[in-house]
């Protein structure tokens, strides 16, 4: 067989016919598809619903885990935590939380955010419920519409919530005090509020302190309120006696504001939002007449004043109207002395009806009523300034301006500034003065002279006693016992039993006998006085009885009572 027979094929073979085949989609892969369906479509509502994302710098991350704690308002989950990092410069943390779709407005930019975690402190126990469901962040929203997506987290949990019934108000004071966030705000001892926040000044001259007075009790706060500090307790000794007064054992500890509107007429309209008050020290301070301008004036004393301290009050009459603000040392070289120079600081409204007739009275004369010149006026009449004493126990000193009697005149210019108010020795200062007089005075007597003629003279007593001792004395004693034997012949001479006692007795019954006649001889003259010249008539004869002698005398008196003449 040939090649070409070969490759010729036989006519009745069949010939081979090309077909197409179709491509079959099988069931199994429609759950892929409809998985990746579902997980589109959960991408798509999770990122339809998904909120802001936020980041909150905080100083701490204590408490605080990714993917776990939650960010709520109102016990109300709003995010949660979803990245912890360290920043840049190593200070704080960055929180970044992302907020639900619901919760788009609280990234506005008065929202506050802060960590809820348990605390203990003077005003009292938060955030127990976080003892087992873990600390989470607290959020607060305000009525801001601005967007913000970077905030500083509050260390402390705000005081106010945005929202709240009531009002704010702003104090003004020189400082902090005892006062924290938090510290209570009391009306007639019943907490009615409670300090929101506070900060330094910008001049560094005060703080401002922020509270909020709860409804409805805002309502009592009017433009004449007065707030004082009531922290601590507050002691005075007066007239009546030991004198305590506190607020509450909290406001000890923690502190606190008190507010009250003063007694008598006053302005009763109700403060405004954001009213600011100025914030005193104490009930009494708040309490007293409105200081009005304050005026600076100086005093120069020439003696110590060891006791005076500055904040020591300046009266007037008794009329407690400014204070110490300062007190120097100076130098006069004329009269080499160091005197002492005292500012303080006056509030001449405090004085009441007395200013004001005072000012009145120098309009209606055509007088200048500048302070100055109302108080040159006063310097006419006498009006010092003196240092006395408050406290004899203490010591304590303060500035009294008096009207002096008989004060010699000063020179006084009313255009000085600052006014300078001529002064006068106090009182105590006096007493010193003539105690020192005295104490000169005594020092000037001549001690030791008189010492030495002390010491001559007695020198000379002392030799005279011994003459004495030596001399007189034994004499004296042989005087003495002759004596003594002269008294014994007189006592032996006296006895009832010896011839010159008897003799006595004689002449004593004799004198009395002659006693007797001279009394009967002048009652008869009495009678008769014409006896004198025609002689005594004679006596009838008297019987005498027989038993009954008499002696002479005797008869010569019976017989002289008998006569008649």
């Amino acid at each position: 067989m040939t090649d070409e027979s070969r490759a010729t094929p036989p006519d009745d073979l069949p010939q081979p016919v090309v077909r197409s085949r179709r491509v079959g989609i099988s069931l199994i892969w429609l759950v892929p598809v409809i998985a990746a369906l579902v997980g589109l479509s959960l991408v798509v509502h999770a990122w339809l619903q998904a909120g802001p994302t936020i980041n909150i710098s905080f100083q701490t991350a204590e408490g605080l885990t990714p993917g776990k704690t939650p960010v709520k308002y109102k016990s109300v989950t709003i995010g949660k935590v979803e990245k912890v990092r360290l920043s840049s410069d190593r200070d704080h943390v960055i929180v970044k939380v992302a907020l639900e779709k619901s919760a788009e407005s609280f990234a506005t930019a008065d929202t506050r955010f802060w960590v809820v975690r348990p605390r203990i402190g003077l005003g009292g126990v938060s955030g127990v419920s976080t003892l087992l469901s873990g600390a989470y962040i607290g959020a607060d929203i305000g009525n801001s519409k601005e967007e913000k997506y970077r905030f500083k987290g509050l260390e402390l949990p705000p005081a106010i919530t945005h929202g709240s019934p009531g009002r704010s108000f702003v104090l003004h004071a020189q400082d902090l005090g005892s006062l924290d966030v938090g510290s209570p705000i009391y009306y007639r001892r019943i907490q009615v509020g409670q300090v929101a926040s506070y900060q330094l000044d910008k001049d560094g001259s005060g703080v401002t302190i922020r509270i909020f007075v709860g409804s409805p009790n805002d309502r009592f706060i009017t433009d004449s309120t007065r707030f004082w500090n009531a922290s601590g307790v507050d002691v005075s000794l007066g007239a009546n006696g030991l004198k305590l007064n506190t607020q509450s054992l909290a406001a000890v500890l923690a502190g606190g504001v008190a507010f009250q509107n003063p007694p008598g007429p006053h302005d009763s309209t109700p403060a405004k939002e954001d009213a600011s008050f100025r914030l005193f020290g104490d009930e009494t301070t708040a309490m007293a007449p409105p200081d009005g301008p304050a005026h600076y004036i100086r005093m120069r004393f020439k003696q110590s004043l060891r006791g005076l301290a500055v904040g020591a009050p300046v009266e007037f009459l008794g009329v407690n109207f400014g204070k110490v603000v300062s007190i120097k040392m100076d130098y006069d070289e004329k009269s080499q002395s160091f005197p002492i120079i005292v500012g303080a600081v006056i509030y001449p409204q405090r004085l009441g009806q007395a200013n004001d007739k005072l000012v009145a009275l120098a309009k209606a004369q055509g007088d200048d009523a500048d302070l100055s010149h109302i108080v040159g006026r006063l310097v006419a009449h006498g009006l010092r300034a003196q240092a006395r004493t408050g406290n004899l126990l203490t010591g304590q000193l303060y500035i009294a301006l008096d009207f002096l009697p008989n004060a010699a005149k000063v020179k006084y210019d009313p255009n000085a500034r600052p006014l300078e108010i001529p002064t006068a020795p106090g009182s105590f200062d006096k007493l010193q003065e003539q105690l020192a007089e005295i104490v000169d005075k005594i020092h000037k007597i001549p001690f030791d002279s008189i010492g030495k003629h002390l010491d001559d003279s007695l020198a000379n007593l002392d030799s005279t006693l011994k003459q004495v001792n030596g001399q007189v004395l034994p004499q004296v004693s042989e005087t003495l016992k002759g004596a003594q034997s002269t008294l014994g012949s007189a006592n032996h001479m006296l006895a009832g039993d010896s011839p010159l006692q008897q003799n006595l007795g004689t002449t004593l019954q004799e004198l009395r006998r002659m006693a007797r006649s001279l009394r009967v001889l002048t009652d008869y003259l009495g009678v008769h006085p014409e006896a004198l010249i025609r002689g005594r008539h004679a006596d009838p004869a008297v019987r005498e009885p027989a038993a009954e002698p008499t002696t002479p005398a005797t008869s010569n008196g019976a017989a002289s009572k008998g006569s008649k003449p």
